[in-house]
């Protein structure tokens, strides 16, 4: 017995649908000051787009009320008033405010996001550095502990002048968390979300994980020093190669040593992999500030997460949870 129309008709629709499933993928720049690249599987183009703007949209979002360089911003404005005294702020920017005071124990003060006290200071589009009397009198200012939180009233404080925080070390991870989170409302189940060196990828491509690469830290963009295949994971690149000049043979970067206010220059670049954006963007600082051995160390200590580092001669370093890796990694130049 032949089928009937309506159950022709109904295979032909099933079919086009089929074909018409497909990996969609939107490169933009000048969001957050890099560059987004959101990749998804969907079986509806129009779906598929409308998905991608959402994570744009929550990108967007982070911009206007976490960026410095925008004075209608909620951190500028807690910059601009909360050594006044406490200042009642968002629900978001206080989880922000918090996971990063977790993040500067967890690292032994290794991420500080005051280090803008003295950060702020240093121009590298234009090549200009604060001078060593000048890091001296802003110095003081850079203490984690000079952000005072209190949570019954969601406010924050500085507990002395010239504090001044930056959330570049963390608020990138956190939108790309934002951004994974707006896919799976969507129902989509594989997809990579990255803004510059912070990643997070959900699902995998049909039984292959994705392979991101880790950038070569003395070659240009697009060479890779090794690859990690990835499910369901987050991975954040720090490296001193992203902003930066080189002056009477010195990088000057823009990862800040709290401890001294100058560039911390301890490795090439470090990776971190864990379960979200925000803590693999908030650990990957670390080894620039401790040395590899240290960081190392911590990592080796945290149990969710693991580390790439490319040291200042050139060698790279795995935590124990990637040894195998090591097999399958170029050979360093």
């Amino acid at each position: 017995m032949k089928p009937t129309i309506p159950l022709l008709a109904a295979a032909f629709l099933l079919a086009s649908s089929a074909a018409r499933a497909e990996w969609v993928q939107r490169i933009t720049d000048g969001i957050m000051g890099t560059r987004i690249t959101v990749e998804l599987w969907s079986e509806d183009r129009a779906q598929a787009e409308a998905a991608i703007d959402a994570v744009l949209d929550a990108m967007r979002h982070v911009d206007e009320t976490m960026s410095t360089y925008k004075p209608t911003s909620e951190v500028s404005q807690v910059n601009a008033h909360a050594a006044e005294g406490p200042m009642r702020i968002s629900g978001e920017l206080f989880h922000i405010l918090t996971e990063s005071e977790k993040y500067s124990e967890l690292t032994e003060g290794a991420f500080d996001i005051t280090y803008a006290s003295v950060g702020y200071l240093y121009d590298f589009r234009e090549h200009v550095k604060p001078t060593d009397a000048a890091i001296a009198r802003a110095l003081p200012a850079v203490d984690h502990r000079h952000v005072v939180l209190n949570p019954d009233q969601r406010t924050v404080r500085f507990s002395t002048p010239g504090v001044r925080i930056d959330l570049g070390g963390i608020a990138k991870g956190y939108a790309v968390d934002l951004g994974i989170e707006a896919l799976k409302a969507r129902g989509i189940t594989r997809a990579y979300v990255g803004a510059g060196g912070d990643s997070r990828i959900i699902g995998d491509r049909f039984g292959k994980p994705w392979m991101v690469g880790i950038r070569d830290p003395r070659k240009g963009e697009g060479s890779v020093i090794t690859r990690i295949p990835l499910t369901d994971a987050a991975i954040s690149t720090s490296g001193d190669y992203e902003r930066f000049f080189d002056e009477g043979g010195v990088r000057y970067h823009h990862i800040i040593d709290p401890h001294t206010g100058k560039s911390a220059s301890k490795v090439r670049s470090a990776t971190v992999i864990g379960p979200y954006a925000m803590r693999t963007d908030g650990l990957s600082k670390t080894a620039f500030v401790l040395g590899p051995e240290e960081a190392m160390k911590i990592y080796n200590r945290i149990e969710d997460i693991d580390a790439v580092i490319v040291t200042l001669d050139g060698r790279v370093l795995y935590s124990k949870g990637l040894e195998p890796a090591r097999a399958a990694a170029p050979p360093p130049h």
